[in-house]
């Protein structure tokens, strides 16, 4: 069976590195970021929720250094938003320098923006929540944004294992607004019913 495209003409729009570069809000477009761990393959996902290599993938952890901005409309629908790829964090190989620009940029986007409302909290799936992933969960909770938890690289996880493997997780605890998405974007298994999730909570 062919994947239902939900996502249409996205295009980036900008890719801010600095504050100072961040879009300014459009009350017409409301805003779903994704974050997560360096290499836990954000690039690979927006490709397959977008059906299209729009975001640069690469073997070299914490290649995103950017805020990068996509406008997206959705099909059928009169709906558009800007999905917005934030910056691998936990990447200890680049300079704690950059590192600290890097943090300083998320929060001048996190902290005031009133159109973000959603991050996908992309989560490897062989691993679970590190610390890191605990700290940024804590860290957007204290800014009351609303968190979802998607699994990703699953096709590293026999399919057999995948049920209760997230139960664990979900029992060991976790932050998120409903029952995790699997992923695996290789495969493409969960993308369409991620797409799903992110089209009807813009429509609620």
């Amino acid at each position: 069976m062919s994947k239902k495209i939900l996502f249409i003409n996205a295009r980036l729009e900008a890719s801010c590195f600095k504050p100072g570069q961040l879009l300014p809000e459009d009350s017409n477009l409301p805003e779903i970021a994704v974050a997560g761990r360096s290499n836990v393959g954000k690039s690979s996902l927006i490709n397959a929720l977008l059906n299209t290599k729009i975001a640069k993938t690469g073997q070299t952890p914490g290649k995103t250094r950017s805020i990068n901005f996509y406008n997206v409309a959705i099909k059928d629908s009169d709906l558009k938003f800007r999905l917005v790829d934030l910056p691998g964090y936990g990447y200890a190989a680049r300079s704690k320098d950059e590192r600290n620009e890097w943090k300083k940029l998320i929060s001048a986007y996190v902290s005031k923006r009133e159109n973000l409302k959603l991050i996908l909290h992309l989560v490897d799936f062989r691993h679970g929540l590190l610390k890191n992933d605990e700290e940024l969960q804590e860290w957007l909770r204290a800014y009351e944004k609303n968190i979802f938890v998607v699994f990703t690289k699953a096709d590293k996880i026999p399919k057999s294992k995948w049920l209760s493997l997230k139960q664990s997780y979900v029992k060991d605890g976790l932050f998120s607004c409903d029952v995790p998405i699997i992923t695996s974007s290789e495969k493409k298994e969960g993308i369409e019913a991620l797409c799903e999730f992110v089209a009807n909570f813009l429509a609620d």
